[in-house]
C-alpha cells in the first residue's frame, strides 16, 4: 500500500464524518439494555437499515431464543478479491446506565462536550459498530466497491454474557465463515498509543447465597441464632487470603503454559502505575506489589477471583437493627486458557462443603472460555502495521484483554485469527457514568478500518502460502 490511498483515506474521511457522527448520535438514543429487554426490537430495525443503507445485505436470525442476532453481508467489488473475507463482531446491546445522578448530561441523549462524544455505549460498542459501516461506505465510494467481502455479526447479549450466541454460530456457521475476525473493542492507553488485543479472558461469573431464616430477624436474636451475612464474609475469606491468592482446591487445574512469544509480549506491554492510580484514584498501592508480581503477569496470563457485590440485610440511611435472612455474593473469577467455568464452580462448591459451609449454594451465572490467537499468524501484523501507519504511532498489541467476551467460540466455530481494535479511549468509562468516545479517535478509527482493508487480501494470501509451505 502507498501513502498516496492514506492520504486519499483520510480526505474522504473528512468528508463523510459529519454523516457518520449523525448516524452515531441516532443509534446511541436506543436504550438497548438487554440486561433490562429494553428498546430490543427497535434497535434491531435500525442496525438493519444502517447495513441496508451501506448497501448491504441484513439478515435478522432469531430462531435458536435470546436477543436477535443479525447478519450483515457485503460482497467484494469487481476488482477486489472475492476469495477473501473478514468478519466483524460487534454487540448492539449495552450497560444499563446507573447510577443515574453521576452522569453529566443524559446517558441516552449524546451530547458533544470538549472534543468527545458522551452517551451510555458510545464507546462499548456502539461507536465501533459505525466507524466499520462508515470505513465500508468511504472505499466505496473512492474504490467503487470493497476490496474484499466483508461479514458482520451483531448480538444483543453480550452484556449479559451472551447466552445464546453458541447455538447460532453452530447453526449458522457458513454464514460467518471468514479468514479472519476484527473484535468488537479497543482503543488508545495512557500514552495514546492505540492498544488492540489478539485474544480475551474466560470468566466464571458466581452467585453464592447464604439462606438462614424465612424472614428478617430483630439484630438482638444474634445471640442466638446464626447470621447469615456473617456466614458469608467467612465462606469468603476461606477463599482468597490476605496476600491475594486463591485457595480454592483445583482452582488452577489445566492452565496451559504460555508460549515464550506470548510471554515476551507481556513482557513489551507498557504499563504507568502512577496513571493507573490516578485514573480510578486508587487508595491503596497495587495488590502486586505485595507478592513481587508484575501488573502486566498478572493482567494478562493469571485468573482472578474478585467480589463484584455483596447484598444483606439493610443498606439505608441511618439504622435499622436488623439480623438479615439471607445473604448473597456476586463473584467473578476471570480465567485463562485451559480454565473451564463448570470445573471452577465445581472446585468452589467442593471447597465450602470441606470447610464446612454445606448451606451455602454456589451457581454459575454465566461461564465462557478464555481465547488467544496464533500470534504468528500474517493477520495480526497486518493489523498492526497498519495500525502505526494510521496513527503515526507504534501500537500496543497484548495476547489477551483483561476482560471476557464469546472468543473462544469464534476459535473453536470458525477457526480463524481474531485482533480486537476499536475507538475508545483510557478515559472512555466503558460500563461507567459519562461513558464517551474522542472524536479524533473515532474518525482515525474509520481511517485505520478502511485502510486495513484495502490490504487486507494481500496479507491473507501471505498467510495461506505460509500455510501451504509449513504442509
Amino acid at each position: 500500500m502507498n501513502n498516496q490511498n492514506l492520504t486519499d483515506l483520510r480526505n474522504e474521511t473528512k468528508e463523510s464524518i459529519s454523516s457518520a457522527l449523525e448516524w452515531l448520535k441516532e443509534y446511541l438514543t436506543f436504550p438497548t439494555i438487554s440486561a433490562q429487554n429494553s428498546a430490543i426490537p427497535e434497535t434491531v430495525g435500525f442496525v438493519m437499515k444502517m447495513i441496508e443503507e451501506a448497501k448491504g445485505e441484513a439478515e435478522v436470525l432469531d430462531d435458536l431464543g435470546g436477543n436477535p442476532v443479525i447478519y450483515g453481508f457485503f460482497p467484494a467489488g469487481s476488482n477486489g478479491d472475492s476469495r477473501k473475507t473478514l468478519l466483524f463482531y460487534n454487540h448492539y446491546d449495552v450497560q444499563p446506565p446507573e447510577p443515574l445522578d453521576e452522569w453529566i448530561s443524559e446517558p441516552f441523549q449524546p451530547t458533544i462536550r470538549e472534543g468527545k462524544l458522551f452517551a451510555r455505549g458510545v464507546a462499548d460498542n456502539k461507536g465501533d459498530l459505525i466507524a466499520r459501516l462508515t470505513a465500508i461506505k468511504v472505499l466505496q465510494k473512492m474504490q467503487g466497491g470493497l476490496p474484499c467481502n466483508i461479514k458482520f455479526i451483531i448480538e444483543g447479549e453480550e452484556e449479559i454474557g451472551s447466552p445464546n450466541l453458541t447455538p447460532y454460530l453452530e447453526k449458522y456457521r457458513d454464514h460467518f465463515k471468514a479468514d479472519a475476525c476484527i473484535w468488537e473493542f479497543g482503543g488508545k492507553d495512557e500514552q495514546d498509543r492505540i492498544s488492540m488485543v489478539a485474544g480475551i479472558k474466560g470468566m466464571a461469573y458466581l452467585e453464592l447465597t447464604c439462606a438462614g431464616a424465612e424472614i428478617d430477624m430483630h439484630s438482638s436474636v444474634g445471640a442466638y441464632v446464626d447470621n447469615a451475612a456473617w456466614r458469608l464474609v467467612q465462606a469468603l475469606a476461606t477463599m482468597k487470603n490476605q496476600q491475594n491468592e486463591i485457595l480454592v482446591k483445583g482452582f488452577y487445574d489445566g492452565i496451559d503454559e504460555p508460549s515464550e512469544a506470548v510471554k515476551q509480549s507481556v513482557r513489551a506491554l507498557p504499563f504507568n502505575e502512577e496513571a493507573v492510580s490516578s485514573l480510578y484514584g486508587l487508595k491503596r498501592p497495587l495488590i502486586t506489589a505485595a507478592k513481587g508480581q508484575d501488573p502486566r503477569d498478572a493482567m494478562v496470563l493469571h485468573p482472578t477471583m474478585t467480589i463484584c457485590g455483596l447484598i444483606s440485610g439493610y443498606t439505608g440511611e441511618g439504622a435499622k437493627t436488623v439480623l438479615p435472612k439471607e445473604a448473597k455474593a456476586k463473584v467473578d473469577c476471570r480465567l485463562v486458557p485451559g480454565q473451564d467455568p463448570d470445573h471452577i464452580l465445581s472446585c468452589i462448591q467442593k471447597h465450602l462443603e470441606k470447610h464446612g459451609f454445606y448451606d451455602i449454594e454456589a451457581t454459575l451465572v454465566n461461564g465462557q472460555k478464555a481465547y488467544r490467537s496464533d500470534f504468528s499468524h500474517p493477520f495480526i501484523s497486518h493489523v498492526m502495521e497498519t495500525a502505526t501507519e494510521v496513527y503515526q504511532k507504534e501500537g500496543i498489541l497484548a495476547p489477551n484483554s483483561a476482560g471476557t467476551g464469546p472468543m473462544f467460540e469464534f476459535g473453536k466455530q470458525l477457526q480463524l485469527p481474531i485482533v480486537s481494535t476499536g475507538v475508545g479511549w483510557v478515559g472512555s468509562k466503558a460500563h461507567a457514568p459519562n461513558e464517551s468516545i474522542r472524536l479524533q479517535d473515532f474518525e482515525d478509527g474509520i481511517v485505520h478500518m478502511a485502510y486495513m482493508l484495502l490490504g487486507l487480501p494481500a496479507a491473507l494470501h501471505s498467510s495461506q502460502e505460509k500455510l501451504e509451505g509449513i504442509k
